[in-house]
């Protein structure tokens, strides 16, 4: 057959297809109508016949013309926009039709929808709510997410005679009986095993934490020891993973005294626990060092809601004239002002809040509720993304430390979890001065003046930059700023030997991020030597690593080797 003949096939679909070509021309000629036709002929009704509404309307009429042209008679059809990168559609398979009709339809349909709601006259919240609901909408019709639109997948059939149709029917089934995802190989991590492995004793323990002191590594040690208070929200082990990978490891081996709080996960005897418990416990366990160690104060680190919350230890603190207990205070990618809190806001309307009560009946919330509520934020790479390679293609689960912590989650007391949502989320009272209390003292964040240094992630979801770098209008002490690459958890877990990333600093006076990022200094890597030389600069006093410095050798006897007992609990 010569190359400028038409397939019998093609020729056959060409016909079939002409008529919807000519139907969707037709179409856009007269949405073009009605968006040029003059004011008093047409009604505009705002989000139907508006002329900005017409206007894309007619836009995406015309595309798919255009795109339909290109299937039937590609030799005069007007030549396509290059598709933007998406690994969804990385093989090559998905550039031979109909599979490239396929995704071209569906990036089309997606990137007008999305349009559509940027356009509606409706407040900025609203705004983001229905963009995050029509995200997750088109995330979900993708057809990737479908076997017989997903090329890959019909290939894999093929090539393994459905047994990976099989493969993943049993993971699914599997998912389904334990009511959560699998994101990482069965088996191939455990606590203790090779996860939160860094040397250390619980030294002490309370219905609500264990306090793990890690091993020294080095002969001296910096006076004035380190606290650091994880979320409970997930395990602790996130700032212990791999050694290569370990923030405490690395950690010690620079001279620090570590101190690491295990908190514990919820079960109904802790029903009547809130946020004035967690608050009182970073007090108890500042306190329980400092009697340990014979020192007056402590560094301290607050990662994401423990951050949150070492906010509003420093403010009791500072209300009791205590405020010297603690010398310096980092936050990792912590939020005081919601304001700007990103997706998460998305799960305060009431409807939710009445969903999460519902769910919290036992006195608290199933972290693995709290899980899906985050692989939502990312749903097409923890959500989708399992769906096509492991519902579908059957294929093998990565061993992934970060994965397996991330799916490693912890239960939330209901009261505590229902106060957050509303008082913080919801309502922002923590930045409003003596609208909080806690152990029925006023907090007000502008008393406090303890040195802090505040970490935020360029990409992060969870606790966005712009609400991150917040906290620099309510402190009033010295505060340096830094801007990582990455978000939430890579940008904190981010070990010098890596060398992944970068950071910005920079150290004029300036009022909001988007001046800090305009004069900012880029430094290639990670951020954490950059944390110890400002942590030294607030002292640089050593002591020997012997003695009380040593866990289960002073005042405080080892309860059990760390990980803890806390840490294992489901």
């Amino acid at each position: 057959m010569a190359d400028t003949e038409t397939p019998p096939v093609v020729g056959a679909a060409q016909e079939t297809l002409a008529p919807w070509a000519a139907m969707l021309t037709g179409m856009g000629q007269v949405a073009q109508a009605m968006a040029t036709a003059p004011a008093n002929g047409w009604p505009a009704l705002p989000g139907l016949t508006d002329p900005a509404t017409l206007e894309r309307a007619e836009a995406f009429w015309r595309e798919s013309a255009e795109l339909w042209r290109g299937m039937l008679d590609p030799a005069s059809a007007p030549a396509l926009p290059p598709l933007p990168k998406d690994k969804r559609f990385a093989s090559e398979a998905w550039a031979q039709p109909p599979f490239d009709m396929i995704r071209r339809a569906y990036q089309l349909v997606s990137e007008h929808l999305l349009a559509q709601v940027e356009a509606l006259e409706v407040s900025e919240a609203e705004r983001e709510r229905l963009h995050f609901t029509a995200r997750g909408i088109v995330e979900a019709i993708s057809p990737s997410n479908f076997p017989f639109t997903n090329p890959d997948v019909i290939a894999r059939t093929i090539e393994t005679q459905g047994q990976n149709l099989v493969t993943g029917m049993q993971n699914l089934l599997a998912d389904l009986g334990k009511g959560q995802m699998t994101h990482v190989a069965p088996g191939a991590f455990e606590v203790g095993r090779n996860l939160a492995t860094a040397p250390g004793q619980v030294i002490h323990r309370t219905p609500l934490y264990e306090l793990i002191q890690y091993s020294p590594t080095t002969d001296e040690v910096l006076a004035t020891p380190l606290v650091i208070f994880p979320p409970w929200i997930n395990r602790f082990y996130i700032l212990d993973l791999t050694p290569e990978k370990s923030f405490i490891r690395w950690a010690t081996d620079q001279g620090i005294t570590v101190f690491m709080v295990s908190w514990r996960s919820a079960d109904a005897s802790m029903a009547e626990v809130v946020w004035d418990d967690y608050v009182l416990a970073q007090v108890d366990a500042i306190e329980t060092i400092r009697g340990a160690l014979g020192v007056p104060a402590v560094h301290a680190i607050g990662y994401c809601v423990a951050g949150t919350t070492l906010a509003a230890t420093l403010a009791l603190l500072a209300s009791r004239g205590e405020a010297d207990r603690v010398a310096s205070a980092t936050f990792f990618t912590a939020q005081v002002d919601f304001a700007g809190a990103g997706d998460l806001l998305h799960f305060t309307t009431d409807d939710q809040l009445a969903t999460v009560k519902a769910l919290s009946a036992d006195g608290y919330l199933d972290g693995r509720y709290m899980a899906h509520t985050f692989n939502l934020l990312r749903g097409r790479d923890l959500i989708w993304n399992t769906v096509t390679n492991h519902y579908m293609l059957g294929k093998d689960y990565a061993e992934f430390d970060l994965l397996h912590w991330n799916s490693d989650t912890t239960n939330l007391p209901a009261k505590w979890h229902g106060s957050y949502l509303t008082d913080l989320y919801r309502d922002n009272l923590l930045v409003k001065p003596g609208a909080l209390s806690v152990d029925g003292t006023p907090i007000d964040l502008t008393q406090v003046t303890t040195p802090a240094y505040i970490q935020a992630g360029r990409e992060d979801h969870i606790a966005p930059a712009e609400s991150v770098w917040a906290i620099t209008h309510h402190f009033r002490g010295p505060l340096r700023f830094v801007l990582a690459g990455s978000g939430h958890i890579a940008g904190v877990v981010n070990p010098p030997s890596s060398g992944k990333y970068q950071y910005w600093t920079n150290d004029a006076p300036v009022s909001s991020l988007a001046e800090f990022v305009a004069g900012a200094t880029e430094t290639k890597g990670s951020w954490w030597p950059d944390w110890l030389a400002w942590l030294r600069a607030r002292g640089e006093l050593t002591v020997p690593a012997t003695g009380a410095r040593v866990p289960g050798q002073g005042a405080l006897q080892a309860i059990e080797p760390a990980p803890g007992s806390y840490v294992r609990a489901r």
